[in-house]
């Protein structure tokens, strides 16, 4: 057991590099790893300094050391261990990762279907798919350490490719279980999602703990639409109140493609999420929804960068946070609208409900507009629950605490409706309500 306290991530880099070795199949991966390991050995951790890192303390990483995944494939859980975090209801393929790594005895293998390829990291590399080679890492943008230690230590990850007019039937659904360790362990899943041209696709993306055990995912995600594509993108982060959770969600829209995403941030002692969206074609598409809810102890954090480089794209961002106790949340949204990208229509808002005095809530909606035909508004909001709505419920015999609930359920409904599988939205209600106390 490692007993020493912090975490050097030159030295996670060095100990997960030697544990990987040779470990997916590609020489143009292998050069990913090497490029990837050489940007993180001459970069510094994002400091407060940094206006992203402004409100972000990475203070976590001083008193824990986290210590590689290794790469081991966890075996032991069977499907009885996990029924509690399955959905019903989906028929769709499921891809269960356990510490990073895919677990084919607890996922969800369809056969192939024309058009239609879901997998895990090294099986893809293994196919001669060009739309793999020429889409990964296509999109993702170094921005920080973190990014580049994801591409030297990758562990594994889901691709999905959806070919020209092609349609997934089913949601696709990818799980993240994380299962305790003797030593905190940090690992780093990667996604590719490729539609290409007329394809459609829903995806459903959830990151859950088995234990409370501490543990620090840092996760990248690629989006690539081709044009006149649709990807409904569902994610839910439900980890344990001791986990760290680092998501970068990089998309790139062609003409005519629509992106929808739901994403609730429920869990974690610390999570945040950036999420890079790049319009590179006319007449694009984007509809964002995010729920942050931040009790005693926790950090939620969510930080957008929606550039209108193209004209006649239109976006929508609606972030709601909920705070109670000494919950913090951080919410940074910027919307870039390009000199050329005349007839841009953007809308961002983000309010934040405090049930707590003690909470503490960051907000920065932000617009940087250089086109002169555009509209495009921003706005925040930081209240309280309604007095006279509790009240009301109180009068009718409804427990305080309870009536909370109720009203907090109902302020999150617009984000929750955005979740189009039922039953990834109940439980998501569910895991909120319980956050709030006593369930649903």
């Amino acid at each position: 057991m490692n007993t020493s306290t912090g975490t050097d991530l030159h030295q996670v880099l060095d100990v997960g590099l030697r544990k990987l070795n040779a470990d997916m199949p590609g020489d143009w991966v292998q050069a990913l790893r090497t490029q990837s390991a050489e940007q993180v050995s001459s970069m510094a951790l994002p400091t407060r300094k940094d206006e992203a890192w402004r409100y972000t303390s990475l203070k976590f990483l001083e008193e824990l050391a986290f210590v590689p995944v290794d790469k081991e494939p966890f075996s032991a859980l069977q499907l009885e261990d996990i029924d509690e975090l399955l959905l019903t209801g989906n028929d769709g393929t499921r891809l269960v990762f356990v510490n990073g790594f895919l677990a084919p005895q607890l996922s969800r293998l369809e056969a192939d279907r024309p058009g239609v390829l879901v997998t895990n990291l090294a099986s893809a590399f293994e196919l001669d798919k060009p739309a793999i080679q020429s889409e990964f890492d296509r999109i993702a943008q170094t921005r920080n350490m973190f990014t580049a230690l994801n591409g030297a230590l990758m562990t594994d990850g889901a691709c999905v490719v959806i070919d020209q007019d092609t349609t997934a039937d089913a949601p696709i659904e990818l799980l993240h279980i994380s299962v305790g360790t003797d030593d905190p362990s940090i690992c780093h899943p990667r996604h590719l999602i490729v539609l290409q041209q007329g394809a459609r696709a829903e995806v459903i993306e959830r990151y859950a703990s088995l234990g409370n055990a501490s543990y620090f995912n840092n996760a990248l995600i690629e989006v690539a639409l081709g044009e006149n594509s649709e990807l409904i993108h569902e994610r839910v982060q439900e980890e344990s109140l001791n986990a760290q959770h680092l998501s970068d969600l990089q998309i790139r829209q062609a003409a005519g493609s629509r992106y929808r995403l739901a994403n609730a941030s429920l869990g974690a002692a610390w999570s945040r999420c950036d999420v890079r969206l790049v319009f590179d074609g006319e007449g694009a598409d984007a509809q964002l929804d995010g729920l942050l809810m931040a009790g005693d102890g926790q950090l939620a954090d969510t930080h957008l960068d929606i550039q209108h480089a193209v004209p006649h794209c239109s976006s929508r961002e609606t972030f709601k946070g909920i705070l109670d106790g000494k919950g913090r949340v951080v919410f940074d949204g910027r919307i870039l609208v390009a000199k050329d990208a005349q007839k841009t229509d953007a809308q961002l808002s983000n309010d934040n409900l405090m049930l707590s005095r003690s909470a503490e809530v960051d907000t920065k909606p932000q617009l940087e507009i250089y086109a002169d035909d555009v509209k495009c508004s921003h706005g925040t909001t930081v209240g309280e629950l309604d007095g006279n709505m509790l009240f009301y419920l109180r009068s009718r015999g409804i427990p305080e605490r309870q009536a909370t609930q109720m009203l907090c359920l109902g302020f999150a409904e617009e984000i929750l409706a955005a979740m189009p599988a039922e039953a990834l939205r109940a439980r998501s209600a569910s895991l909120l309500a319980s956050r709030l106390g006593g369930g649903a």
